[in-house]
């Protein structure tokens, strides 16, 4: 991403803030962002060459693509109907702005580092976690870094940051198949922000990769030979066990 490209996600962001965010938050919003501003605009959004936008900016890009997808989706499921008065459009776009603000790092280290290992680079592993940092997950560091920077978050927004990766993220299980309808989420947002999240990393990952070659050096693993398969011996057995327990 080059630099007229950076400025133009850059003031894209900001717009989004300005007009979709109410006072105080929005002031609160656009000093953090200010002050993060370097990394939010040069920070990757993943760390593998396989994965959505790993290359400097692709954070920047996935943000303002992950609002846009929230606020086109909230639109589409208002017209056909679904229950959308259960949140507001700023909590959904306060969500979407926020929900990977972890990667940028704490409010003093990046979150992704360059890979200094030559034989991960070359198999697509460009970044790494940055070993200085306390461990937390990307969207607890999220919601952390707003407190931080003193800009509260509703109930509705903590939740469709927390839940972004539905259940591609193995904790979110309790809340999306709760059993119990007490234990039931009283709103749809995380689950149109995950809706969102996950229709912007598709199409990144089409547009970055429908021309790509594999990187050759990662190879398919062998696949397991299972024990007695194509054994004579085994099959004999087998067979033997089959007759004698159902004649």
């Amino acid at each position: 991403m080059n630099t007229q490209d950076t400025q133009a996600q850059w003031e894209q962001l900001m717009k989004y803030i300005d007009v979709n965010i109410s006072s105080p938050r929005k002031e609160a919003l656009i000093a953090m962002y200010e002050k993060l501003a370097d990394r939010i605009c040069t920070a990757p959004a993943s760390s593998h060459a396989t994965r959505h936008n790993c290359f400097p900016g692709g954070y920047i890009d996935h943000i303002n693509r992950v609002i846009k997808c929230a606020i086109q989706l909230y639109d589409t499921w208002t017209i056909l109907g679904a229950n959308t008065t259960t949140f507001t459009k700023e909590e959904l776009v306060f969500s979407a702005i926020n929900h990977d603000l972890g990667k940028v790092g704490s409010s003093t280290d990046d979150y992704y580092i360059p890979n200094d290992s030559e034989w991960h680079v070359k198999r697509g592993q460009i970044y790494k976690i940055n070993p200085k940092l306390q461990f937390m997950k990307v969207p607890d560091r999220s919601v952390f870094l707003l407190q931080e920077f003193g800009i509260s978050v509703t109930e509705n927004e903590y939740l469709a940051i927390k839940l972004h990766d539905g259940l591609y993220a193995k904790g979110n299980e309790s809340y999306y198949m709760p059993g119990l309808p007490e234990f039931t989420l009283k709103t749809d947002l995380p689950i149109l922000l995950h809706h969102a999240d996950h229709l912007a990393t598709l199409i990144e990952g089409a547009n970055e990769h429908q021309n790509e070659e594999p990187v050759s050096e990662i190879k398919p693993k062998a696949k397991p030979k299972l024990s007695g398969v194509n054994d004579p011996i085994a099959d004999d057995n087998l067979k033997t066990a089959f007759k004698e327990l159902f004649g």
